[in-house]
């Protein structure tokens, strides 16, 4: 059931299937967890048709995030949910669509978005928040919106849950359509393998630097955490002319590649006994301008808080922080001017910021190929898993 090259890296917009599957189910290949931290099951399952205001897509490529290593783990045990179908970061073509349906058709390219945006809600018409009410980002959500029933089953009919309102890891999936995002090639002239970035990883960075902290011209920035994310909030603090990128990781294998994206200085912490937050007010006078926390870990969003200037200095949370953590900051230490925010997608409202983004990208704005550093088939993806653990890889894109 593979689309023909169509598909490819043009992006274009005017494939159609090799044969009628509207409205039937489709048996295709997934990788399935069954339990925390168990291998992936690539097996046979079957998808079921878009009901009313969903569509089902054809995964062109999908890759690997911390937020799916962290669900596949089990780390937050009030989110296990088995057996299910991980991946929320991915560039596709839509298959068929379900009644009311009219923003996108069949043989439109696609990148799903595990915030969504309906366009109606109070937090959709707000221009100061890109959550969304019914389908904003929802890590317990394991079925679809409208009926709570899955649209993913074993072959001998066993439910299998969703995750994240996308579900990539599998060669055909559902989305509702809010979830959702339409790109043509004549707007931006990416690559599709390069769309997949901005569904999760590179947007989530480079957002947190444009629309959360709006890094200005000759500012100072703090990274903590040289992961993808990390590497995408440098690149975009680099587009917006910070003068020093402070990049800080345990590995130092990253910094070559940090470099190649904007960050002009580099902290191990491992390297000395002192605390990161005092190297980096002995790099910037007083502390840096912005600080973004990448990794999840309070005693590292504690140095970021602490290494931004007082009076103005901004610490941008971006890593997913398993429960019960709490902020290490002491209330009074807010009254010195240093504030904290976190931070979803970047800022970005999906379907209606998405495309001008993939067109700033297209026009070398921001540079995508780098993060892409491994590629695989789907039944290497504990492979593919462990190149991410390692830090070996930023983005490994997987294919059927």
């Amino acid at each position: 059931m593979a689309y023909p090259e169509m598909a490819n890296e043009k992006g274009s917009s005017n494939s159609k299937p090799p044969r009628d599957t509207k409205g039937k189910t489709i048996t295709c290949k997934a990788a399935v967890a069954y339990g925390p931290g168990e291998p992936f099951v690539v097996e046979e399952i079957l998808v079921h048709p878009p009901h009313k205001s969903e569509v089902r897509i054809k995964i062109l490529h999908t890759s690997i995030c911390h937020t799916d290593l962290s669900a596949w783990r089990g780390e937050n045990e009030s989110q296990r949910a088995y057996p299910r179908i991980l991946g929320h970061e991915a560039s596709g073509v839509v298959e068929s669509v379900g009644e009311g349906v009219s923003e996108v058709e069949e043989g439109d390219i696609v990148v799903p978005i595990f915030n969504g945006e309906c366009g109606e809600c109070c937090y959709c018409k707000c221009e100061k928040s890109n959550l969304c009410e019914r389908y904003g980002v929802n890590p317990m959500k394991k079925v679809m919106e409208g009926d709570g029933r899955t649209r993913f089953s074993t072959l001998d009919g066993k439910p299998i849950f969703h995750f994240l309102n996308t579900s990539t890891f599998s060669e055909y999936t559902v989305v509702d359509s809010a979830c959702l995002v339409k790109f043509r090639h004549s707007d931006h002239g990416l690559t599709t393998k390069n769309l997949t970035l901005l569904s999760c990883g590179v947007s989530t960075g480079v957002g947190a630097a444009w629309n959360t902290a709006n890094v200005h011209s000759g500012s100072s920035v703090a990274v903590f955490g040289l992961g993808a994310v990390g590497l995408a909030v440098a690149e975009g603090a680099r587009a917006r002319g910070a003068s020093r990128i402070i990049g800080v990781d345990i590995n130092p294998d990253k910094f070559i590649k940090a470099q190649a994206m904007g960050v002009t200085d580099f902290i191990n912490p491992k390297d000395e006994e002192k605390p990161v937050y005092e190297r980096i007010k002995k790099l910037i006078d007083g502390g840096v301008d912005y600080s973004f926390e990448c990794t999840g870990n309070v005693d590292v969003l504690r140095d970021a808080f602490s290494s931004v200037h007082a009076g103005w200095g901004l610490t941008v949370i971006l890593g997913i922080h398993a429960s019960p953590s709490l902020l290490p900051i002491h209330p009074m230490e807010l009254f010195n001017g240093r504030s904290i925010i976190g931070s979803i997608f970047g800022g970005f409202k999906g379907k209606s910021q998405l495309p001008h983004f993939a067109k700033q990208c297209g026009n070398g704005v921001v540079k995508l190929d780098n993060f892409i550093t491994h590629e695989l088939p789907i039944e290497e993806i504990d492979k593919a898993f462990d190149l991410l653990i390692t830090g070996k890889s930023l983005r490994c894109l997987l294919h059927f």
